[in-house]
Formats: structure tokens, C-alpha cells, sequence
């Protein structure tokens, strides 16, 4: 069952100067996301990969203005229509600077900041803290500074602060691009588990293409305002001729296949360090009795 549906979305933001013409940025955009996803999205820089994600919590347009056309449903609630307060106790959102949305004292409030401001009884705030935090692993460090933290630790209790007001969906707008590998991983990780245990619907914007091949259900380009394929990680990043034009890049093991099996004429299918080590060894013990 789809949690949010794009149906035939373009949008144009308002021109700079009073003479000027709209700006288009997404054209026909057909989308959907479903219940337990994780729904990795890319595209290049500037491509219009934030601007979809704010119109799937009505910012775009209610705040932005603009040109907008189709129709965003999000469980039921078109996003032209509903305001964004209450599409926000639906619709989480977590941006690529987690120093931008951290701005109390101790981690501890800053996970009880939304639920405070939604009038929740105090006894349940409470309860939700404690699980949010537990969730991403960050109990321990409830009563620190956020200043204190590292840029993933960071990351996670944005993520936790989102979690803390019971969205059913997650949308994540390059939330990895500035941490190191270590700060990367442990926010993916989070966020697989939310998926599978969890069964929220996740959304993420992203460039990290082993990530992705690794924890992703699908993949989304969004290729010159469109959406150019939805499939499955393999299958995108497979496809070398899209990637090329659109800018992005497949993980490592995807290229060394390719490479095997244009210069030895093997069938190597693998996005992942896993399934590389599985199909290397199987070929490798199918030829042995030959060599």
C-alpha cells in the first residue's frame, strides 16, 4: 500500500524580479512510496531532489509559492490542501546539516522540543524520548550538548527528534554528505532499522552509492525534473548509459563487474560486497575442475 503518491507533479518556483518568468524545476513526476520502504533518491546537484522532498510535506508550495501542478497525496491527505502543522505529525523531516535543526541545551530537550510543542502530555513525552533515543542509540549521551557530539552522533539525534513525534514517514535530504564513513554507516544503519523493525516509510536523498546498493529496497533518478527510472538498486546501477547522463556514479563492485565481463565475456551481476564474494567464488569453483 502506497503511504505517499506523486501523481504528474511539475512545479516552478516564483520569478526573482517582478518581470520575470517561473522557474521550472520538476516536470511530470510520477512517484510512489509504500509502507516499510526505503526509497533511495538521486540525481545531480540542483537537480530538484530537495525541492520533491518539501513538496511531500506541503512546503512546496504553501511556503514557497510557485507553479504547482498534479497532486501530492500523502496517507490520504492532498499537501495543497492540508496545512503543513498537521502534515508534520505525518511527515518527518531531516536535512544534510544537523546543526541546522539542533538548538537546545542537552540532547535530552532537543528530542522533546516537537512533542512539547504539540501539547502532548507530559508523562508520554517522556516515553517517547526514551524510545527515540534508544532507537538510535543515543541514551547515553541524553543529558549532553549537542555542540558536544560528533557530526553522526548529531545526525542521529535529529533523527530521533523526528522520530519523537510518531511520523509515518521519513524523508532524509542528504543527511550523509558531510560525515565521515564512520558517521555515514551509523546513520544508514538507524535508518535500515527503522525500515525493518520498525515498518516506517523512509525516503532518502543521497549520493553514496554502496550505501544505497546495501540498504535500499529501490532507487529513484531524478533526471531533468523527471523521474527517469525507479528500480531496483542493481538494475540503476546497471544502467550505465543513465548514470552517465545524469551525472552519478555506481558502487565500485558494479564497475568491476561491468569490467569483468566486457574483457572476459563473464555475467557478473553484483551491487554489493556480498554478492560479489558469492559469484566470484561460485565461478571460480566451476572452473577448478578445468584448470
Amino acid at each position: 500500500m502506497s503511504v505517499i503518491s506523486v501523481e504528474h507533479l511539475s512545479f516552478a518556483y516564483p520569478p526573482l524580479l517582478p518581470e520575470g518568468q517561473p522557474f521550472p524545476v520538476l516536470r511530470d513526476v510520477v512517484l510512489s512510496l509504500d509502507k516499510g520502504e526505503f526509497l533511495a533518491l538521486m540525481g545531480p546537484t540542483g537537480g530538484g531532489k530537495s525541492t520533491l522532498c518539501m513538496a511531500l510535506n506541503g512546503l512546496v508550495p504553501q511556503t514557497t509559492g510557485g507553479v504547482f501542478g498534479g497532486r501530492v497525496m500523502v496517507l490520504g491527505h492532498d499537501t495543497r490542501r492540508t496545512p503543513v502543522a498537521e502534515l508534520a505529525t505525518h511527515v518527518a523531516m531531516v536535512y544534510q546539516d544537523p546543526e541546522s535543526q539542533l538548538f537546545n541545551t542537552t540532547v535530552e530537550d532537543e528530542v522533546a522540543f516537537g512533542p512539547e510543542n504539540l501539547g502532548v502530555d507530559p508523562r508520554e513525552i517522556v516515553e517517547r524520548v526514551d524510545w527515540a533515543l534508544r532507537l538510535v542509540q543515543m541514551s547515553a549521551h541524553r543529558r549532553r550538548s549537542p555542540a558536544q557530539l560528533s557530526g553522526g552522533e548529531k545526525q542521529r539525534v535529529a533523527i530521533a527528534a523526528s522520530l519523537a513525534m510518531l511520523p509515518e514517514v521519513l524523508i532524509l535530504d542528504e543527511p550523509t554528505s558531510s560525515l565521515d564513513p564512520v558517521g555515514q554507516h551509523e546513520v544508514f544503519y538507524v535508518i535500515e532499522q527503522l525500515c525493518r523493525a520498525r515498518q516506517m516509510s523512509i525516503l532518502m536523498v543521497s549520493h553514496d552509492a554502496e550505501h544505497i546498493a546495501e540498504f535500499a529496497d529501490r532507487v529513484a533518478v531524478l533526471w531533468q525534473g523527471h523521474i527517469a527510472r525507479v528500480d531496483s538498486p542493481l538494475a540503476v546501477f546497471e544502467d550505465e548509459e543513465l548514470l552517465e547522463q545524469a551525472g552519478l556514479d555506481a558502487p565500485q563492485v558494479t564497475e568491476v563487474a561491468a569490467g569483468l565481463n566486457r574483457r572476459y565475456g563473464t555475467r557478473f551481476h553484483f551491487a554489493r560486497l556480498d554478492s560479489a564474494e558469492q559469484q566470484l567464488v561460485q565461478d571460480l569453483q566451476e572452473k577448478a575442475p578445468r584448470l
